[in-house]
């Protein structure tokens, strides 16, 4: 029988689907507003502007709603790996990842509602929803408030580096939402994950983790 779990709640699924569609916007409009040749935008400057700000916005609305969801159910404790193992589980994963799902092997480890993200997945949330995205939005509410920077900092305009961080977060959380597409098809099943992301519900298929088999 193929066993089936309830991973995601809808106000999870709800946040991620929200968080997503803000993310692309925030690179695409952003994108138009630094890289773009002015004669021919990707998005006319004041709309991109506009989009980029909104979006900014929104995205710092629902990070205070993950900080809290976090911190009131306790979930926080999905992104803390274990240390024991940790090498070997990261060696394992990256094997699956990059050669074992190739093969067709079944994946190590199989989320739960106890445990939802293997080592790698943990390791990855914690550089982009506590190192990453707080660093985007405190650097992006500085250009909202310009007053508010110093004057100088390390020797140059107060909003250089202010900027310059904004813009190297900026690049690491595009890299994560291209990597994270395509780790959405390393599950049980190529479109497993999103189908997830959309029912809430994880479906096995009969196959079990490595650790679990015989």
């Amino acid at each position: 029988m193929a066993e089936r779990a309830y991973i995601m709640p809808i106000a999870l699924r709800l946040w991620h689907w929200t968080n997503a569609l803000l993310m692309i916007l925030l690179i695409i409009s952003g994108a138009s507003l630094h890289f773009t040749d002015p004669v021919i935008p990707l998005i006319r400057f004041d709309i991109a502007r506009t989009i980029h700000n909104v979006s900014g916005i929104g995205v710092s609305v629902l990070y205070i709603f993950f900080a809290v969801w976090n911190s009131a159910t306790g979930s926080w404790r999905q992104y803390i790996p274990e240390l024991k193992g940790l090498k070997a589980n990261l060696d394992r994963q990256n094997y699956y990842v990059f050669v074992g799902q190739l093969k067709g092997d079944a994946p190590h480890v199989v989320p739960t509602p106890e445990q939802k993200f293997n080592a790698m997945q943990q390791l990855t949330y914690i550089g982009v929803m506590y190192i990453a995205m707080p660093v985007v939005i405190v650097t992006g509410l500085a250009f909202f408030y310009p007053e508010l920077a110093p004057a100088q900092l390390f020797g140059f305009d107060g909003l250089l580096p202010i900027a310059v961080l904004h813009y190297v977060a900026g690049f690491g959380l595009t890299m994560f939402l291209l990597g994270h597409l395509y780790m959405g098809t390393t599950g049980t099943t190529v479109a497993g994950g999103f189908r997830m992301m959309i029912t809430g519900w994880h479906d096995e298929h009969d196959e079990k983790p490595e650790n679990e088999q015989p």
